[in-house]
């Protein structure tokens, strides 16, 4: 390989980059957390009840997004803010409308909604 440089190009460390760019990451679900979203889903989805998911990664929140038709609003959205984790508790689980429906600081906690037989109600 030769050690060629584009005319006008600069060589910056990747820790100067990184401080340059000052804009945050977008918000994701770490591994554990999708594990335990996507055991619930899955059971979900054997019952017939959920047929689709999109997941969202936002600069202020991870959004975990359930549908019963791909075409349709999501039935819940499961989401992670760590703006509210020492307030109110980073994860919630908010239904169609927008309502929260269970908010706390673990999640495996918060997917208990789900443990209980929850309807659409149209």
């Amino acid at each position: 390989m030769t050690d060629q440089k584009a005319e006008g190009a600069v060589v910056v460390e990747l820790n100067q980059f990184r401080q340059q760019n000052s804009e945050p990451p977008p918000v994701m679900f770490h591994r554990r957390e999708l594990d335990a979203i996507l055991k619930i889903y899955g059971r979900m989805v054997g019952e017939g009840e959920w047929k689709d998911y999109a997941i969202d990664q936002l600069k202020d929140r991870a959004v975990f997004s359930i549908f019963k038709r791909s075409g349709d609003l999501p039935l819940f959205r499961i989401e992670k803010n760590p703006k509210l984790a020492n307030k109110q508790g980073a994860y919630s689980v908010l239904n169609t409308h927008g309502m929260v429906l269970k908010r706390g600081h673990e999640l495996p906690q918060v997917l208990k909604i789900f443990d209980k037989a929850l309807k659409l109600v149209e």
